[in-house]
């Protein structure tokens, strides 16, 4: 009977080292009913504040189509096609660094308008419309930059890659130079024979959305808040005009006074930028325009970013002056909506709901945090509504489809 015992104590000992060696190769882990962004003593700390990076890519990749997406999916066909991109985006970022926020911008307005296929890029003809002419995308820039990284991929390998996957690639290579995180991308998408301008016009998030517009949204494309908060972090580089905010400063919700959410000592350092004018007394100033920064702070002159030309439209440095350096990319942000020192309404807006407050916190306080968060966010974007196999085209050129056979 001592012998059954002891013998049972050894089976159960056996049994729970292959359990743990189970989960631990399978990434399973054990979490509390109750485990959401806060802890299991009750305080508030987002959750995935500490894992392991491999484990975090995986979790995502598991969530996109992957039967035509794969990593490296140009090995055979064009095996430079990644560092042809990666470098030409260094190259222009080396003299001109607007290039990251603009190429950053063109990514989110392109997969935020029915996926990742390019469309934005497209030229309206006989035939079609173009989103280029939707009112939210007439400030978009980087188009050049694109239509020439394609041409130095054609000589390489003509007919290949994709301008879907051109521009996620670019997108990629314009948040590290930005001071952003690496993360991995999959490959092979393809393009669309289409744009959609009236969808564009009607979806993409203006400066002067409400929160609750914002997460309608995102939500109805598969991001959450937490997801949402982290992709505004794009919003500490490039610039912002007086334009799209100067109904804050002078005439908020048609009251004839400021924004009280402004920070009072900010109001009076943006009134000095952005002076009085009849357009700032109309809300709608700021309708129709898209959501991420178009330009550096680095194109600018002056204190804020502010340019030395139109004394009516001034624009605003979004990363003042690179604040905390390229390793704040983000955190700097958040910071600052802490402050009540955001520019656009959209923007302080994070700070108007609990769960939103929550990470604009988090990633405040904990740049590791956001800087994974981010690189997250941006895969799935990346990845929103892909075309692959025969459901897409591959352009010759970014602005123009394929003839349909």
């Amino acid at each position: 009977m001592r012998f059954l015992g002891d013998y049972k104590i050894a089976l159960l000992t056996c049994s729970v080292i292959a359990l743990s060696i189970y989960f631990a190769i399978n990434g399973v882990e054990f979490r509390f009913a109750n485990d959401s962004p806060g802890n299991r003593t009750g305080g508030k700390v987002p959750e995935k504040s500490i894992f392991d990076d491999e484990f975090m890519y995986m979790s995502i990749a598991e969530d996109i189509d992957r039967s035509h997406l794969h990593y490296d999916y140009y090995r055979e066909s064009c095996p430079t096609a990644e560092k042809i991109i990666a470098k030409a985006i260094r190259d222009i970022y080396n003299v001109t660094p607007s290039v990251a926020p603009s190429i950053i911008r063109l990514l989110f307005h392109d997969c935020f308008i029915e996926g990742c296929d390019a469309s934005v890029l497209l030229d309206a003809d006989e035939a079609h419309t173009s989103e280029k002419d939707a009112p939210p995308n007439l400030s978009l820039k980087g188009f050049d930059v694109i239509d020439d990284v394609k041409s130095e991929l054609e000589n390489v390998c003509p007919g290949v890659v994709s301008c879907a996957d051109l521009l996620v690639l670019a997108a990629r290579e314009a948040v590290l130079v930005a001071g952003g995180p690496f993360y991995p991308l999959e490959t092979g998408r393809k393009d669309s024979a289409a744009a959609f301008r009236d969808i564009a016009e009607q979806q993409l998030p203006a400066p002067d959305a409400t929160l609750s517009e914002i997460l309608g949204k995102f939500s109805v494309r598969g991001f959450n808040e937490r997801e949402t908060v982290s992709l505004f972090g794009a919003h500490s580089i490039g610039i912002t005009h007086c334009t799209f905010f100067k109904n804050r400063l002078y005439n908020f919700s048609a009251t004839g006074k400021p924004d009280p959410e402004l920070n009072p000592g900010f109001l009076q350092e943006l009134k000095t930028k952005c002076p009085f004018s009849v357009s700032a007394s109309s809300p709608s100033a700021s309708l129709g325009t898209g959501l991420l920064p178009s330009l550096p702070a680095s194109d600018s002159e002056n204190s804020y970013g502010m340019s030395s030309g139109n004394r009516n439209d001034e624009v605003i440095d979004l990363s003042y002056n690179n604040e905390g350096g390229d390793e704040n990319f983000g955190t700097r942000y958040f910071r600052r909506l802490m402050q009540k020192k955001g520019l656009l309404f959209s923007d302080q807006q994070l700070m108007g709901n609990e769960v939103t407050e929550m990470w604009v916190r988090a990633y405040a306080s904990d740049p590791l945090l956001f800087r994974r968060e981010f690189a997250m966010s941006m895969m799935k974007l990346s990845s929103n509504h892909v075309l692959t196999g025969p459901l897409g085209q591959v352009r010759t050129s970014c602005s123009k489809a394929l003839p349909r056979n």
